[in-house]
């Protein structure tokens, strides 16, 4: 046998657990219940992993639908260490950000974008809820509805007392 045969022998389980390394991930299935999400995921051709950590950045987090498409990394190439380091869906991506663009997505069409000229730009397919004890906003406020407070209308309350010359009115009703 000579030299060459002899270091592709030796070679080859490092060749194959560098090529392991790294892999495309397509999702099947999220468990979000523990302290890190874990997933499972199909790589190459019929190799299913489960249990596998999803790592998601701080402050950060999301429960991608079945198809979302990842990368995994195998820690020293062992394919029973992967962790899913990015997770990402075409189908859903918000498309047509301008450079320097930040956006917050779902895939109903729910998004977040931060937009240049510093613009923020909140689009809610139904309802947007502020959960707080307080708001305060500096500066104008422009609203195209109508606004309700303690359940009196800006637009559609009526005033009682009302009189002729210089009185007040009574308060909205």
């Amino acid at each position: 046998m000579d030299i060459a045969s002899v270091f592709d022998k030796l070679a080859a389980p490092l060749r194959r657990r560098v090529r392991l390394m790294i892999s495309r991930a397509v999702l099947s299935a999220v468990n979000d219940a523990g302290g890190i999400q874990l997933v499972q995921v199909k790589l190459l051709d019929g190799e299913v992993r489960d249990g596998v950590e999803r790592m998601q950045n701080y402050g950060f987090t999301s429960a991608p639908k079945a198809g979302a498409e990842g990368l995994m990394a195998c820690v020293s190439g062992d394919r029973d260490h992967g962790i899913i380091v990015a997770m990402d869906d075409r189908r859903f991506r918000l498309k047509g950000l301008q450079a320097g663009e930040v956006a917050i997505y779902s895939d109903e069409g729910d998004q977040i974008v931060f937009k240049r000229g510093r613009i923020l730009q909140v689009t809610a397919g139904t309802k947007l809820e502020v959960i707080t004890p307080l708001a305060t906003f500096s500066g104008d406020v422009q609203v195209t509805g109508d606004v309700t407070a303690g359940g009196i209308s800006l637009k559609n309350h009526v005033h009682g007392g009302v009189q002729s010359g210089g009185s007040n009115t009574g308060g909205p009703q």
